[in-house]
């Protein structure tokens, strides 16, 4: 039996249901002992926290998130747990940086729990503002959506199983350098999310010969905003040959409409993971047939499989995103890999143990809970293939490459995967 928290709420959950997202041996420890092997928690259950958008700009990250983690307890627990123990979950919300006490509260409910991990947040400004508690609390944070550049290292106990900005701005950049642009115009809004990946992007695109005509730093617009006529009239007057959207997705239908009202190509526009979304031609997020078509989006991750997906819709068949699954999954996955190669659920020896499992110092190659846990408990090295395809935690706890998904939208407003990109992560 699987023991789920939401909010407060104990709900029982049993059966078979099995998926899976994006993580065993030769940790930090030396001599035969494993590392972190004396540590406080042994024989107590691994109890992990998820931090993740139930609310807010970025809610409709939430359910793939939140999906990926119990696919991943739900696989460890069909097997028979983790010492004796079923793994526990207790889910709370994050929201996003507008309502900060959201996350504040939420983070302060799982510390007072005692778990040792917490899976989120999928925003870098919530994490950055709940980072210090969680972690200053011996607890590991590993995020399956952060990519802003200033969390990298941040902290020994602070991981994330997405890319840092670096990554995606490079393939966004040379997207946009390739399709033929050279005159790029940017709305990104005032937060750290868009900022960072503004910069990279703008990089790449002045180091191709290319000029950022709108979007520089001090155009950025505030999180709150909600009237694009002047903003998307200044970025048009620029003249820009393409037009990158850096929000997330509350205010995206705004600027799309915007931008459609004020004549803007849209098959020259482009989005990111914050913003790509099947918008789709009903509801308040949709938009008039064809309105879309030919523009696209960048997002970190390899695409998952239709088996994947399927094992996604076991845990919750109303899924038709799928952003941010597979890493939601590959973090549960190597916390838990974590734990048991060290041989005790607390934090410290966690953290002591991921990079080992995640493959950064060799090993075995193995996919699933099953076959990881065989290996480590045979005392093999093993390096876990992430479903998300990141590879092993870097020095600064960054997975060392990603892929980076490039996707197009159609006639009906919704986008299908048209390639990936593998890119190294970069460290100073």
């Amino acid at each position: 039996m699987t023991r789920r928290t939401h909010a407060g709420r104990s709900v029982a959950v049993t059966g078979a249901l099995v998926l899976a997202l994006t993580a065993c041996a030769g940790g930090s420890g030396g001599g035969d002992e494993p590392a972190g092997g004396g540590g406080d928690g042994g024989g107590e259950p691994l109890r992990i926290g998820t931090l993740l958008p139930v609310t807010g700009s970025l809610a409709q990250l939430g359910p793939p998130e939140i999906a990926g983690v119990d696919l991943a307890v739900d696989e460890i627990n069909e097997a028979g747990g983790l010492f004796g123990a079923d793994v526990e979950v207790s889910h709370k919300d994050s929201s996003d940086a507008q309502n900060a006490s959201v996350a504040t509260a939420s983070a302060q409910e799982l510390i007072s729990e005692g778990v040792s991990v917490v899976v989120g947040a999928a925003s870098s400004s919530v994490t950055l503002n709940v980072v210090d508690d969680i972690t200053g609390a011996g607890i590991v944070q590993i995020s399956p959506a952060n990519t802003a550049t200033n969390l990298s290292g941040y902290s020994d106990f602070y991981f994330r199983t997405a890319p840092p900005d670096s990554v995606q701005g490079d393939v966004l950049g040379n997207l946009i350098v390739s399709d033929g642009a050279s005159n790029v115009g940017i709305l990104v809004f005032n937060d750290s999310y868009g900022t960072s990946l503004r910069d990279v992007v703008a990089d790449v695109v002045t180091s191709a010969g290319g000029t950022i005509v709108y979007g520089e730093k001090g155009q950025e617009f505030d999180p709150a905003e909600q009237n694009f006529s002047t903003i998307v009239g200044d970025a048009i007057a620029a003249s820009p040959d393409a037009l990158v959207i850096l929000t997330f997705t509350e205010q995206t239908p705004l600027i799309v409409r915007e931008l459609a009202a004020q004549g803007w190509d849209m098959s020259k526009t482009y989005f990111v993971d914050g913003n790509l979304q099947n918008f789709g031609t009903e509801g308040e997020t949709g938009f008039p047939a064809g309105t879309l078509e030919g523009a696209q989006g960048t997002l970190p991750g390899a695409y998952p499989s239709e088996e994947f997906q399927e094992r996604m819709r076991g845990v919750d068949p109303d899924l038709t995103e799928f952003s941010y699954g597979p890493e939601s999954y590959d973090a549960t996955m190597l916390a838990a890999l974590a734990a048991l190669k060290g041989g005790d659920s607390s934090g410290e020896t966690i953290q002591a143990n991921l990079a080992a499992v995640s493959g950064a110092d060799g090993g075995e190659e193995c996919t699933g809970w099953q076959e990881c846990a065989d290996l480590v408990e045979a005392g093999e090295d093993i390096a876990y293939q992430a479903v998300s395809g990141v590879g092993p935690f870097n020095d600064a706890n960054d997975p060392s490459s990603a892929f980076i998904g490039i996707y197009q939208f159609g006639p009906d407003n919704t986008y299908t995967f048209s390639r990936s990109e593998e890119g190294e992560v970069p460290q100073d």
